[in-house]
């Protein structure tokens, strides 16, 4: 999810069934993915500021210098600690070598003669960073490398609950202020192919909750997803989708160009940020949503994804307000930049599951008779 500041103009972005239980409330057989809830990291990847544009930053945008003052482990720590659910930015790179030359390398100590000594950046493919020339710092990369991490992991742990991997598709437009910084690569369809191809190359269907498992038999995803009984399709048990990963699109302004020819997600990889009702519509972001609008969400069917603190505000002030109200919506994932684990070092504020779970059953939507300690996923050090 990008943050909103002056000068680093940002989309604000930050969904799941009640339907009959065939068996016990408590066991994997009667519970749905959509009946769970787990805790996320905003923008996983970030690694933070380098020395050079932290400098630059706080002498001409403290704000925008606020706003970008944190950092996450890489991911197979975050998924140790009990972390379901990620953020990867990505940019468009079908060449290769357009973003090989950040502005930000010439501010640092030596200038730009140690950045990118793989070479990963000269190579195609879609490259993971927050902003192109500022803040280009990622703990995996390329997309693909990100994704081969997350694969090693989720293979070394097949009882995990599923992993959500929230894809932003990136379109940062240049900033005049910034010396040569590059524009960005337009998302057409044929670059969403791509991305679907490079997720498919690292995750078999297998491996997977995709639309198209979801949908079933049903004509769209929200009459798949709502409450029904007897016919193929829904949120899939726990039981089954233990051990997968469920991809979802961030950005809700390339939605159109993701499902045209495919009316429903038919044939996609990730499920679309969609408007409630609508044919693709499975997943919803409700960043700012209300506990009220998100809970109606929920009970309609959809997985959502909100968020607990923002722009490192809470942080800061170690207001708690947000976050409670995020954990009680039954917002299936909730994001924060904050985990248990990765504290505050202004207040201490932090975000995490009652007790030392990474999954709980969900406070709105999980039948009667859910346990916490019955959902069997890797406890968390608190």
């Amino acid at each position: 999810m990008s943050r909103s500041y002056p000068v680093l103009a940002g989309a604000a972005a930050c969904a799941l069934a009640i339907v009959g239980a065939a068996a016990a409330a408590g066991s994997d057989e009667g519970l749905r993915i959509n009946q769970l809830q787990v805790i996320g990291s905003h923008n996983s990847y970030h690694a933070g500021l380098t020395p050079g544009v932290a400098k630059l930053l706080q002498a001409t945008n403290p704000k925008a210098f606020d706003g970008l003052d944190y950092q996450h482990s890489p991911l197979t720590a975050q998924f140790d600690h009990g972390i379901r659910q990620i953020e990867l930015d990505i940019y468009a790179d079908a060449k290769g070598g357009r973003f090989a030359h950040p502005f930000g390398a010439t501010l640092n100590e030596g200038g730009a003669a140690g950045f990118d000594k793989p070479g990963v950046f000269a190579k195609p493919g879609f490259k993971v960073m927050h902003v192109q020339d500022i803040d280009y710092i990622s703990t995996c990369q390329p997309f693909v490398g990100c994704l081969k991490e997350v694969r090693a992991w989720s293979k070394a742990h097949p009882q995990h609950v599923p992993l959500y991997i929230l894809v932003e598709t990136k379109t940062q437009e240049p900033i005049k202020a910034v010396p040569g910084m590059v524009d960005y690569e337009r998302f057409t369809g044929e670059v969403l192919d791509a991305l679907d191809a490079e997720i498919r190359s690292v995750f078999p269907e297998n491996e997977m909750v995709t639309p198209d498992q979801v949908r079933g038999h049903y004509a769209t995803l929200p009459e798949a997803v709502g409450p029904h009984s007897g016919k193929e399709g829904g949120w899939p048990t726990l039981k089954s989708a233990r051990g997968k990963v469920v991809f979802l699109l961030d950005q809700s302004n390339i939605t159109p160009i993701y499902t045209a020819g495919h009316p429903a997600l038919q044939g996609r990889v990730l499920f679309t940020n969609a408007k409630a009702g609508t044919p693709d519509a499975a997943f919803v972001e409700q960043n700012e949503g209300t506990p009220e609008a998100i809970a109606a969400l929920v009970k309609q069917g959809y997985i959502v994804r909100t968020c607990s603190d923002a722009d490192t505000k809470e942080g800061r002030s170690g207001d708690t307000t947000q976050r409670e109200k995020a954990l009680g919506s039954g917002a299936q994932m909730v994001s924060t930049d904050y985990p248990w684990f990765e504290p505050s070092r202004w207040t201490g504020f932090t975000v995490s599951l009652p007790g030392t779970a990474s999954v709980r059953c969900n406070p709105v939507n999980a039948p009667k008779g859910c346990s916490d300690a019955a959902l069997g996923d890797t406890p968390v050090a608190k």
